[in-house]
Formats: C-alpha cells, structure tokens, sequence
C-alpha cells in the first residue's frame, strides 16, 4: 500500500513539474510577468517612501509570523 501511495505522489508531482515548466515556457506569462514588474517599477519611483514603509511592514509581518515565541 504505500508503495502504492508513493506512486500515485510521485506521478502527481511530475505531472505539477511538467504543467509548472509549460507555464513558465509560455510567452503569455513572461510577458505579463514583465508588465507586472515594469508596473511595479514606476509605483516604487513615483513612491518612494510609501514602497520602503510597505516593505518594512512586510517584513516585520513575515519575521513576526516565522520568529519562534518558545
């Protein structure tokens, strides 16, 4: 049985590797990946201080949620 389960797992994640590799292949999606980039470009320059204040923010979220409380 669990070389059964182990199986079915690993077929599942070639099949997500071979979908994730097309999606990356695409020129459709490099190319609005590229637009999404540009977009966020010209927002941190046209905001400065707003984009360095969200991204302190971030990381302060993302440290409080990953740091251990023991």
């Amino acid at each position: 049985m669990n070389e059964e389960i182990i199986s079915n797992l690993n077929e599942r994640l070639d099949r997500a590797i071979d979908k994730g590799r097309d999606i990356l292949a695409d020129e459709e999606f490099q190319q609005r990946v590229e637009e999404v980039k540009e977009q966020a470009e010209e927002t941190i320059r046209q905001h400065p201080l707003i984009s360095v204040a969200a991204g302190v923010a971030v990381g302060f979220i993302l440290a409080r949620l990953f740091s251990s409380d023991d």
